[in-house]
C-alpha cells in the first residue's frame, strides 16, 4: 500500500469535483476547491475520520468495498478506479455496467477486413457489431431485436423448446456452452450492478437445466478455441480459424473467422461473401 500516493490521488480527485457534480447543493462560497472531506465520506458511506486519515496517509489499508464506495463518490473512471485499488494493494471491485458502445475505429476495421467474418462481443455475449460476411456465415443480426443477438441465449434455449442443434451448427457446441457459462460467471462478478447481466444469468439458470448444471460447477478457467466448423445450409461445412482479440479498454472481444488462402473453406467463405454482396440487408451493422 502506497499511503503517500494514495493520499495525494484522493485529494486530487476530490478537489476537481463541485458539489453539483454529485448532486449536492453548492451552498455558501467555499474557501478551498472541490468537495469537502466529510461530503466524500457521506457519499461513500464511511466515517469522516477514516476518510481524513486516508488523505493524510495515516489509515490502515481500506477494503475493496470501501474503495469501491470512494470511487463511486469521486466519480472515478474505470481506469482511475483500477489505479486507486492498485495504490491500496487491493483487488478492484467493478461497480459499473457492461460497455456496449463499440469504438468507431473498431467498427471501421470490422467493415474493412477482407475475406474475414468478424463480430464484436460484449462481456455478456451480446453481438454488438458484425460485417456482411459474418451475417452470411452465421445469421443476419440486423433482422433480430437486440436481446436476440445474444449468443448465450442461442447456446441455451429454454428447455420447453424441442432439442436444438448447436448454434449455427458449430462443431464445438458443448465446449462453446462451457465457455459461455464461465465467461458469464466472470462478467456477473465484474458487473454486479448491470441488470442485463444478472437478469440474463437468472433467465438461463431457471430456463435451461444444462446451463444450471454447468453454472453450479463454478468453473472459471477459459480455454481458447482455435478452430471451429460451421455447418451452413447453403455451402455446407466451413472450417475456420477462430481468433478472439480482447478490447481491454471496453471489456469487449473482436472475434475473427478466417480460412487458409486457397483452401476449400476459403472458397466457401468467398462464395458466402458474394451472396452477401447481393443481399443489401447483410451489410455491416452495429447495435
Amino acid at each position: 500500500m502506497d499511503k503517500p500516493e494514495l493520499a495525494a490521488f484522493l485529494r486530487s480527485r476530490r478537489e476537481r469535483l463541485r458539489p453539483e457534480d454529485v448532486g449536492l447543493p453548492a451552498g455558501p462560497r467555499r474557501r478551498t476547491p472541490g468537495l469537502r472531506r466529510e461530503e466524500v465520506a457521506v457519499l461513500a458511506h464511511i466515517s469522516t475520520e477514516y476518510y481524513v486519515r486516508l488523505e493524510q496517509g495515516r489509515a490502515p489499508r481500506p477494503s475493496a468495498e470501501v474503495l469501491a464506495g470512494i470511487a463511486g463518490s469521486l466519480l472515478l473512471t474505470p481506469a482511475e478506479s483500477d489505479h486507486l485499488h492498485a495504490l491500496a494493494g487491493t483487488a478492484s471491485l467493478q461497480t459499473g455496467r457492461v460497455e456496449r458502445a463499440v469504438r468507431p475505429s473498431i467498427l471501421a476495421l470490422v467493415e474493412r477486413l477482407p475475406q474475414t467474418a468478424a463480430i464484436v462481443l460484449s462481456a455478456a455475449y451480446e453481438v454488438l457489431a458484425w460485417n456482411a460476411l459474418a451475417s452470411a456465415l452465421m445469421e443476419d443480426f440486423s433482422r433480430l431485436a437486440p436481446a436476440e443477438r445474444n449468443l448465450a441465449r442461442r447456446a441455451f434455449p429454454p428447455d420447453t423448446v424441442d432439442e436444438a442443434p448447436p448454434p449455427y451448427g458449430i462443431s464445438d457446441g458443448a465446449e462453446f456452452c462451457r465457455h459461455v457459462v464461465m465467461q458469464l460467471r466472470t462478467s456477473r462478478t465484474r458487473y454486479p450492478d448491470d441488470p442485463q447481466v444478472t437478469d440474463l444469468v437468472e433467465e438461463l439458470r431457471t430456463g435451461n437445466a444444462e446451463f444450471a448444471r454447468l453454472w453450479d460447477r463454478h468453473d472459471v478457467q477459459v480455454t481458447p478455441v482455435l478452430t471451429k466448423t460451421f455447418r451452413h445450409p447453403t455451402v455446407g461445412s466451413v472450417t475456420v480459424d477462430c481468433d478472439s482479440l480482447a478490447l481491454t479498454d471496453r471489456d469487449q472481444y473482436l472475434v475473427l473467422y478466417t480460412a487458409p488462402p486457397g483452401s476449400p473453406d476459403a472458397d466457401a467463405l468467398a462464395l458466402l461473401g458474394l451472396l452477401a454482396a447481393e443481399d443489401d440487408t447483410a451489410t455491416a451493422r452495429t447495435t
